[in-house]
């Protein structure tokens, strides 16, 4: 079994609460970046000993948080050593239009991975694209780098969408699988 950890940071509990289903897809710890973009005690300690690092932030005008760049900034310190190198990666996002130019922000999380020297899983999911499709079926927003969802800003977290949360748990489960594979 692989150790996946979800390191993400979420403005207003929607993006964690993706992250929670992220996690509960690949058997993951969870290791919130606070709101001054720090980690917890302990948070780059369980990052290095993981061997897939599934990486989440909401898309603030067109990208990550500042507070999500301030701990991709701050890795540098294992970028620089090649702490991350051939490690597993994955990426979610979630904002407030359906598109809300989220392509950007996983773009940006997928090129960190890259920069680390990291092994991308894209989301490996067909889109539910069809005329009869709704917002509640499995990658409804047509994903492909990684994990979209979508909450109206007047939405509370506990109304967030459960197609979203099912390809969060399937991405999860994903990410974990293709670690294990690789792990050997």
């Amino acid at each position: 079994m692989s150790k996946v950890a979800v390191v993400f940071h979420s403005g207003y509990g929607h993006t964690q609460r993706l992250a929670q289903a992220v996690a509960e897809g690949a058997g993951a710890e969870l290791i919130a970046i606070d709101a001054e973009g720090n980690l917890p005690e302990g948070g780059w300690d369980t990052l290095a000993a993981a061997d897939a690092i599934i990486m989440g932030s909401p898309t603030y005008m067109g990208n990550v948080s500042w507070q999500f760049k301030k701990f991709a900034d701050a890795s540098s310190k294992a970028w620089f050593t090649r702490a991350w190198q051939d490690k597993v990666f994955g990426g979610f996002t979630n904002s407030a239009s359906l598109n809300g130019d989220k392509g950007t922000t996983m773009l940006y999380l997928a090129t960190l991975a890259a920069q680390h020297g990291g092994l991308w899983v894209s989301l490996g999911m067909l889109p539910s694209n069809a005329k009869a499709s709704g917002r509640n079926d499995v990658n409804n927003l047509g994903g492909s780098v990684g994990l979209l969802g979508h909450t109206p800003s007047d939405a509370a977290p506990a109304e967030m969408i459960d197609g979203d949360f099912e390809t969060a748990r399937r991405y999860g489960k994903r990410v974990a699988e293709v670690a294990a594979k690789l792990r050997g």
